[in-house]
């Protein structure tokens, strides 16, 4: 299972340039980094259903889950049915 956020569908990314300085004088690329996204298991419960669920979120869905809601959040997501 490839490590993606259930709720924002944040994964990884490919980084990693070189410096404008070394672009002004010779091109020494430093290589490429994968960068991932702070992605955390997590066990929430859902008052409306009764019941808990665990998730692999990002932590940018954590805050958005403390601010609108766990129920409502998940089912914008498509996570609930």
């Amino acid at each position: 299972m490839a490590r993606v956020c259930a709720i924002t569908k944040k994964g990884s990314q490919m980084g990693g340039k070189y410096a404008n300085r070394t672009r002004a004088t010779i091109f020494t690329p430093t290589g490429k980094v994968r960068k991932y996204a702070n992605l955390q298991k997590k066990k929430i419960y859902i008052p409306e259903l009764k019941k808990s669920m665990n998730l692999v979120i990002s932590t940018e869905a954590i805050r958005t889950i403390q601010k609108k809601g766990a129920y409502a959040t998940l089912k914008k997501a498509g996570v609930l049915k």
